[in-house]
């Protein structure tokens, strides 16, 4: 009971008695392994890291030979980027449960995590052949290995044993269903950008309301794998950005009220141009206090830095009840943005059934950057581009040329912004990744799978050539 007022009060944004609740709920699970973990999975949710981190280690003190307490937690401590202490639960699970599958799949990911990839593929080809896996193992182990495989070359090897995986993958859900779901709300949104009009874009920026538009707020968005978390990263690290690493507020109090996947009459240009200055007024009001979960000191100078690709396909609801944000969109060649996409382990949905196939991965980019190009079109508000080879050629140019374009000056810190992400929960999937310097090596990724990539260059020509590239 208490456990479930907790999920009510954060629904309905009342935090502190969440947290409250969730406190009443820890004390009366003291022996609870399972609603340890799950509650150690809600204070993720709502940004309590240390506290999520405690109901992990509390769950592994109630039972040392639980495979699923000491996973929980070394895959937190692995977020965390803690890699001896993640390795120190696996060692204690190995030695009580040393042919456990789940257990074996976990180990391979922390020795490859701890460069020793052939290590971990000797122990991933051992459980690729294991008939007695369940399904999640069969393709954990084969995600993995791919993974393995194209950090060591062997990148035929490594995309045959990817499309694997996804077959595997297929098998937990009616994928057939979750990519009509997403078709049908695709199609319902061009239909909306097409209505859209410069003037209407442009009315919307005068419109007034009674909360305040002196907001400083900026989207950061482009499609996922074109270096958003990069960028988010090096911004954050100046004293006047509060940057906001994937916050789940526009979904849930805009996109997901107007725009949902399934339900409700669609959404059209019409419903947005009658929309009340006290009907906006309410929804940023509750975007702003979701935003404020993270609970997180800043001055009213600050910048708020929104970083989601996902929402790239809702610029235009940006437009609508924040008409003085400004627009930041991250770019990357569109063939390498694809075969990092195709080779990212994600929980399967409505929008990441896509990434199942290339095709489908193909598909979601020209969806999601149609998107932006119509907006681009539209105008009648402020953005900017960067791309990602050129931030990664030049850190300091490229970055204060965007942190300009957010109304502030360069801050030295920000070229050390790994230093600061070290010390950070990155929620975004490649959190590995940004707490590393810069690095060159993925641009021109595509290249090492030209021969796959080939049946789809002709699709993806005309974002190469509005996005300047060859």
């Amino acid at each position: 009971m208490w456990f479930e007022l907790g999920l009510a009060s954060a629904k309905e944004l009342e935090f502190e008695l969440a947290d409250e609740a969730f406190q009443r709920t820890a004390e009366l699970s003291s022996g609870n392994i399972s609603m340890l973990v799950l509650l150690g999975q809600q204070y993720h949710l709502l940004r309590r890291m240390d506290k999520a981190r405690l109901c992990f280690e509390q769950a592994v003190a109630t039972d040392p030979n639980s495979v699923h307490a000491q996973l929980s937690l070394a895959d937190w401590y692995e977020r965390e980027r803690r890699l001896d202490d993640a390795w120190g639960c696996v060692e204690a699970c190995v030695a009580r449960h040393p042919s456990d599958p789940q257990v074996r799949c976990y180990q391979a990911l922390l020795l490859q995590r701890r460069k020793q990839g052939a290590e971990a593929e000797k122990i991933l080809r051992e459980l690729v052949g294991n008939p007695a896996a369940n399904l999640n193992v069969k393709y954990s182990c084969r995600h993995q290995l791919a993974v393995v495989l194209d950090e060591m070359g062997q990148h035929t090897e490594a995309l045959r044993i990817l499309a694997e995986a996804k077959a595997v993958l297929r098998q937990s859900a009616n994928v057939a269903n979750l990519e009509q779901t997403y078709d049908h709300a695709d199609r319902r949104r061009r239909k909306l950008l097409a209505e859209l009009s410069p003037e209407m874009i442009k009315r919307w920026r005068t419109e007034g309301g009674r909360v305040p538009k002196a907001l400083n707020l900026v989207f950061l968005g482009g499609h996922p794998r074109s270096g958003t978390t990069l960028l988010e990263q090096i911004l954050g690290a100046h004293p006047q950005i509060a940057a906001f690493d994937e916050p789940t507020a526009f979904s849930q109090e805009i996109v997901n009220k107007f725009a949902p996947f399934e339900g409700g009459p669609a959404l059209t240009a019409n419903v947005l141009n009658q929309m009340s200055s006290t009907q906006r007024d309410h929804f940023r009001e509750r975007y702003l206090k979701n935003l404020g979960r993270e609970n997180r000191s800043q001055s009213g100078d600050d910048v708020l830095l929104d970083k989601n690709p996902s929402h790239t396909a809702s610029v235009h609801m940006w437009l609508r009840f924040f008409p003085e944000a400004k627009i930041l969109i991250a770019l990357r060649d569109p063939r390498d943005v694809i075969i990092s996409c195709y080779f990212q382990n994600l929980m399967l949905n409505a929008t990441n059934a896509n990434f199942l196939s290339l095709e489908r991965t193909v598909k979601h980019y020209a969806d999601l950057m149609d998107a932006w190009l119509r907006l681009r079109e539209l105008g009648g508000f402020d953005w900017l581009e960067t791309r990602y080879e050129d931030l990664v050629a030049n850190t300091a140019a490229e970055g204060q040329r965007v942190t300009e374009f957010l109304g502030l000056t360069w801050n030295p810190q920000q070229t050390e912004y790994h230093e600061s992400a070290r010390k950070q929960f990155v929620f975004a999937p490649n959190y590995v990744e940004v707490a590393r310097p810069i690095y060159r090596r993925a641009v021109g990724r595509w290249h090492r799978y030209e021969e796959a990539l080939a049946p789809l260059q002709q699709r993806l020509a005309p974002f190469c050539r509005a996005f300047g590239y060859e």
